[in-house]
């Protein structure tokens, strides 16, 4: 994962900014805190880290802008605050995502563990999200008979079964297979079909 993960406070009550501010030493990351959606999205630009939101601000609200960080393709781990949480908004906070929602007062120490968590998921998901990118391109610069052996090989079909399907020799496909594994450096029929998994073609 490149660059280092910063903790975002957007919260219009400075106070929890300054808090969490207070004990970035204690999280290991910088904080950075903003009083209102806006400014927030003024600057971010999809760094490592996470979110701490709170559900109701002037302007764009909490949830509001945990939908507008999804529909622009944003995966920030958010942990959601508020003193005026109701049942909707913790069910519409979570079902959209969000790590937790935290119903203010909170001691600090709660809220850094979360804070955590939230951290630990986004090193989760961009390793994962790395995997992907990794895994498409391998499969990217394959020719199109070798997907078609890779594609085939994913069904459990045999070297034989392959031939007949192909029309070819079980030696064109055994050289065939053979380059594939190569090329995608995997050295087995397990790896081939992780890498398929990884990529979101299995």
């Amino acid at each position: 994962m490149n660059g280092e993960q910063i903790v975002y406070v957007v919260d219009d009550d400075a106070a929890v900014g300054r808090a969490l501010a207070s004990a970035s030493k204690l999280i290991g990351h910088p904080v950075r805190a903003f009083r209102s959606a806006a400014e927030f999205l003024a600057v971010y630009t999809g760094e490592p880290g996470c979110l701490v939101l709170d559900v109701r601000m002037p302007g764009m609200s909490g949830t509001e802008l945990q939908r507008h960080l999804i529909d622009a393709g944003a995966d920030v781990p958010i942990v959601m605050v508020s003193g005026h949480a109701d049942v909707r908004t913790a069910v519409e906070a979570m079902t959209l995502g969000a790590v937790t929602l935290l119903e203010k007062p909170f001691r600090l120490e709660e809220l850094l563990e979360h804070v955590r968590v939230a951290l630990a998921r986004d090193v989760q998901r961009r390793a994962a999200r790395e995997r992907t990118a990794s895994a498409s391109a391998k499969l990217a610069a394959l020719t199109a008979k070798e997907r078609e052996v890779l594609d085939l090989i994913a069904t459990g079909m045999s070297n034989r079964e392959m031939a007949d399907r192909l029309g070819l020799s079980v030696r064109a496909v055994e050289d065939r297979r053979a380059r594939l594994m190569k090329r995608v450096s995997a050295g087995s029929v397990a790896e081939l079909v992780k890498l398929l998994t990884e990529a979101g073609n299995a």
